[in-house]
């Protein structure tokens, strides 16, 4: 590696870093990190704000004022060149004198996709791209999910024994991991837009899925409920929590419309899916802005996602128990014949939390480091 591709890099994870700040507060922008460097050394920093404003090129180039001008930056994610609700930062970028500028991953929003740094380049800047280019795009996995997929991405979350079971036959949970992998679960919630639950975990455990870390009481996700058939009673904890964050119901389009209203009293939001009923869900969900997902169970909804081939990343928190057949199983029936249908997945990292012990996994298919990482 040369001595300029190796200064890239360091310069890069900076900006990463930055950007992992405010993963999951963004939506529906991403969450972007920005270093600007001036001879060797880094005179301005920023990330995306909460809400997706301002922009982490705007930030950074506030901080860095004057010393800016002949500077080098480095951006998680290619710079906008279209004008939304903040200008474009490719013309904060020019009017600062940026001479060079140094990129991640392209930005797949068709309104971006090249032409911020066609921009850049046709004004006499260089722009190098694809700087850390898998643990930019694995960052962003969500956004690409939304764009070109039209769903989040989706992070499975189970703890469970060491024999595959989430639950005592008679459902008893409480605790199968022990506190350091329950303070994990809620961190993750913080760096994820939102986090969901199917109804029979509803209605079985009626969690709160609030992030109740010190400090991070404000970083709190959207709940998600996937209930087919409104199932979730109005004097459930997600209903009468509300005011701590959004609920979002996820129902067939015929559901009792009684309960719908019962719901909707207590600040509920419920929307109507036709049609294949999970595919659609996602599909709503990426259309309201969500670009992080993450999901704590049961097991027919893990199944569900698992069939469907849209589970992006797992996190497994392994507890040294067994529970035997007759527990509760982190996946239900999947109905496999063959070795071979089953779905293939690779560690990308490995964690002891105290007694348990936490697996980070993506599919096969997918390469770069996992954002939102233990310990970030």
């Amino acid at each position: 590696m040369s001595a300029t591709a190796a200064r890239d890099e360091r310069f890069m994870r900076v900006a990463l870093a930055l950007a992992e700040r405010e993963l999951g507060r963004t939506w529906p922008n991403p969450s972007v990190g920005c270093v600007i460097v001036r001879e060797g050394r880094i005179v301005g920093r920023g990330w995306t704000r909460r809400g997706g404003r301002p922009h982490a090129e705007t930030e950074a180039l506030a901080r860095a004022g004057e010393a800016a001008r002949g500077a080098e930056a480095y951006v998680t994610l290619e710079p906008c060149n279209h004008t939304g609700q903040t200008p474009p930062c490719t013309h904060a970028l020019l009017a600062a004198g940026i001479r060079r500028v140094v990129v991640g991953c392209i930005d797949p929003d068709p309104r971006v996709d090249g032409r911020g740094i066609a921009e850049l380049r046709a004004a006499g800047v260089t722009v190098e791209v694809g700087c850390l280019e898998a643990e930019a795009r694995a960052q962003n996995l969500g956004l690409y999910r939304r764009i070109r997929d039209g769903r989040p991405m989706v992070a499975l979350k189970l703890a469970l024994t060491l024999d595959g079971r989430i639950a005592t036959r008679r459902g008893d949970s409480r605790w199968v991991s022990g506190e350091r992998a329950r303070t994990e679960a809620h961190r993750l919630r913080a760096c994820h837009d939102a986090v969901a639950v199917g109804s029979g975990t509803a209605l079985a455990d009626d969690p709160e899925l609030t992030c109740r870390l010190p400090g991070l009481e404000d970083s709190q996700p959207v709940r998600v409920v996937f209930d087919r058939r409104l199932r979730l009673p109005p004097e459930s904890t997600l209903a009468r929590t509300v005011a701590r964050g959004p609920v979002w119901v996820l129902t067939r389009g015929d559901a009792d419309p009684r309960r719908r209203a019962a719901l909707e009293a207590r600040g509920v939001e419920v929307m109507a899916v036709d049609g294949p009923f999970l595919r659609e869900a996602l599909g709503l969900l990426a259309r309201r802005g969500l670009t992080r997902l993450l999901v704590e169970g049961g097991g027919t909804l893990a199944a569900a996602l698992l069939l469907e081939g849209v589970v992006d990343r797992l996190h497994l928190v392994h507890a040294p128990l067994v529970f035997g057949a007759e527990g509760v199983a982190a996946v239900g029936a999947l109905g496999l014949d063959r070795v071979g249908e089953a779905p293939r997945f690779r560690v990308v990292d490995e964690t002891r939390l105290g007694e348990d012990r936490l697996l980070v996994l993506e599919p096969e298919a997918e390469t770069g480091r996992v954002g939102c990482s233990p310990g970030s």
